[in-house]
């Protein structure tokens, strides 16, 4: 019994049949001979009714109420006195009687013997009454007495029956569409809104399956980045080996002279290949644990940069306005690398004698680093592309493979927050990444 279906049912059953039981156990406790002088009707006020009638009108009217309870409700009775000397009883014949004793010898008799004693309030005199109740006037009354109760215990079985099994049904199936979507996940093909109908539930359920179907949003996202980054890594890699090959081909025809003028290509596209595999890595590693995160000084940071772009290319001017006091809690290798991707990016579209724009500010509680060129810009509806692996927008002579601003949005997501890419008001490209100002990022 494995299905937390059957373990909760069972679990209700066993309360339910713990209920029944101690009913029926309660049953026996109510049938005691004190619960039956308490609760007859007729029998439970009889002796302060008798007394009453034989301490006031005398002893043959307290006779004649005996004798009408036995015609009316066929209930003989038998009164004692302090000395156990019978006072009067029923005009019906008697046996001698002890208050144990008859019922005792005899217990195939008909009927059912009980005994209590009652002292009057006005004299202080103590009588000991023994009735004589028939068995069917007890069975009679029984049924009478327990109708409602067995009813209603009938009544609330069934009641929390249904109500177990629909509380079942209502733990059970989210449980299973949330297997079913576990199952899709693992065979790579979960559908983002199997669970839309589970999510729209308010209670633990319908968060469990909100944050079920971010995370598989998220799976499938990365899933299907790594195949495309695997498309495109084998489509990249292709145009070098080809040419290699061709190189190496035309290498093993030549002359010795023709050879010497092919070996700087055969080296340049090796470079070529090497600086291709390492930017892919490099980009891979993005996706790895990071390890510990540092603190960054960003000005340091900027500054730093700024002197090796301008080692890359003297003659491009970097101008550079930072906030004082700003510092992140991140990778410092993973924001420089973003941040320098950036910047080459920028050298490439930009014309030298327009500086390149760095900034960075705080707003709010987050930090905004931008780099801004004064090139040609991107037409807008190769913006949203920009980012992806190996993407290049058409008509770009520059050199690159399309993976710089990849890795600086990988970066950013890394520290979480996002790159935004966009064309300046006043004209060329801006590229900025709105990270959070947190104390550990994750």
């Amino acid at each position: 019994m494995r299905s937390i279906f059957w373990r909760i049912l069972a679990s209700f059953w066993l309360a339910l049949a713990l209920v029944a039981g101690l009913s029926l156990l309660l049953g026996r406790t109510l049938n005691q001979d004190s619960w039956i002088l308490a609760r007859h009707p007729v029998v439970k006020d009889l002796a302060e009714r008798w007394t009453a009638v034989y301490e006031q009108q005398g002893a043959e009217q307290a006779r004649q109420l005996l004798d009408a309870v036995r015609r009316e409700h066929r209930i003989d009775v038998q009164v004692f006195g302090d000395g156990g000397e019978p006072l009067l009883q029923g005009t019906a014949p008697r046996r001698a009687m002890a208050p144990d004793g008859p019922r005792a010898r005899h217990p195939h008799l008909p009927w059912r013997r009980l005994g209590t004693d009652y002292t009057s309030p006005d004299t202080g005199d103590t009588y000991l009454f023994l009735y004589r109740i028939p068995h069917t006037e007890l069975a009679a009354w029984h049924r009478d007495s327990l109708l409602w109760p067995l009813s209603a215990l009938g009544i609330a079985l069934v009641v929390l029956t249904l109500f177990s099994l629909l509380l079942t049904l209502a733990i059970s199936r989210p449980l299973n569409r949330l297997r079913s979507a576990v199952h899709d996940l693992g065979q790579t093909s979960y559908q983002q809104h199997s669970l839309a109908a589970l999510a729209a539930r308010r209670d633990e359920f319908g968060k469990l399956a909100g944050d079920f179907n971010r995370m598989g949003e998220r799976l499938q996202g990365l899933i299907s980045s790594q195949r495309q980054l695997l498309r495109d890594v084998s489509h990249e890699l292709r145009s070098p080996l080809a040419r290699l090959r061709i190189a190496l081909a035309l290498a093993e025809r030549a002359d010795e002279p023709e050879r010497a003028r092919l070996w700087p290509r055969l080296n340049q596209e090796c470079d070529r290949l090497e600086a291709l595999i390492s930017e892919i890595l490099a980009l891979a590693r993005l996706d790895s644990n990071p390890g510990a995160s540092h603190a960054i000084d960003i000005a340091e940071l900027l500054g730093r940069l700024r002197e090796d772009a301008r080692l890359a290319a003297p003659d491009q001017p970097i101008r550079l306005d930072v906030e004082s006091g700003l510092h992140l809690q991140g990778w410092p290798d993973m924001l420089e690398r973003a941040v320098d991707n950036l910047l080459r990016n920028a050298q490439r579209f930009s014309p030298p004698d327009q500086p390149i724009e760095v900034r960075a500010e705080r707003r709010q509680n987050r930090l905004l680093l931008s780099v801004r060129d004064h090139g040609p810009g991107v037409s807008e509806e190769h913006l949203d592309q920009l980012g992806e692996p190996f993407f290049r927008a058409p008509g770009q002579t520059a050199a690159g493979y399309g993976l710089g601003l990849a890795m600086a949005r990988r970066a950013a997501e890394r520290h979480g927050g996002q790159l935004l890419l966009a064309n300046h008001a006043e004209g060329g490209f801006i590229a900025t990444l709105d990270l959070p100002l947190t104390d550990s990022p994750e």
